[in-house]
Formats: structure tokens, C-alpha cells, sequence
């Protein structure tokens, strides 16, 4: 029996999307913490464990920020969705880099939470600072 449920758009256009619905998320964070005296250090931090939404510093600490976007919260809230294992991931992630780059400084995990209506318009955004410890 075939199901009557069938995704619109090609795989690619469905991928696009999700894209720029995570860096729409990502730049409301980046003006939202701009705004609150955060410095952007980076953006999109890649290495071979993985990717860091924004890297910015905050009162003299390096502060690692996953940003969660979500339409609606059927699903829970966006930061109810960083699993465990997605938080070692930061952990580690952060360790990794401050050894190799700013190996003095202090630092912490962010979370900044963004709910968005399908539209696009924002309904929420949320700063949780040391969300995540740096061991994950």
C-alpha cells in the first residue's frame, strides 16, 4: 500500500530550505548577541569532530553558542533538542578548540533558543548561558 504522504519539492530544494531556515536562525543569533556585547569571533567553526554554530567572546570569556531554531514546538522546544550525545559533541568540540587556539582563556556553552513561525517571523529567542558543561 503506498502512502498518500509525499514530500514537496525535490531532496534538494527540501535541503535548501533546512539550510536557510539554520542560518536565518543563526544570523537572529548573531544580531541578538551582538547586541547583548557578545564579540563574534566565528561563525560556522568546522574541524574533523564536527561544527560550532558561533564562536564569540563575553566578559573576557571565549563563549561556544548552539543556536536551535524550530517551527512551532510540537516536537518540544528547540533547546529540549540537543541530545547528549550532541552535547559531548560541544564538549568536545570546545576543548578541542581552545587547546589550540586561546589555550588560557576561560569559556563556557551557550545555547541561544529561536522559535520562528512557518513564515519566518520570529515568536521567541532565548539565551541560556553555560547550558552545556565543556566535558558535554
Amino acid at each position: 500500500m503506498q502512502s498518500s504522504l509525499r514530500p514537496i519539492g525535490t531532496p534538494m530544494e527540501r535541503l535548501k530550505t533546512r539550510r536557510e531556515f539554520g542560518k536565518l536562525g543563526e544570523s537572529l543569533a548573531e544580531k541578538f548577541l551582538k547586541g547583548k556585547g557578545y564579540e563574534i569571533l566565528e561563525k560556522n567553526f568546522r574541524c574533523r569532530l564536527g561544527e560550532i554554530d558561533l564562536i564569540a567572546k563575553e566578559s573576557g570569556e571565549i563563549v561556544f553558542v548552539e543556536v536551535k531554531s524550530r517551527h512551532g514546538t510540537s516536537f518540544g522546544f528547540p533547546e529540549e533538542q540537543i541530545s547528549r550525545k550532541k552535547q559531548r559533541k560541544l564538549g568536545r568540540l570546545a576543548e578541542f578548540y581552545l587547546k589550540r587556539r586561546r589555550p588560557d582563556e576561560g569559556a563556557r556553552i551557550d545555547v541561544v533558543a529561536i522559535l520562528l513561525s512557518e513564515t519566518g517571523e520570529l515568536l521567541s529567542l532565548e539565551l541560556i548561558p553555560n547550558a552545556i558543561g565543556l566535558s558535554g
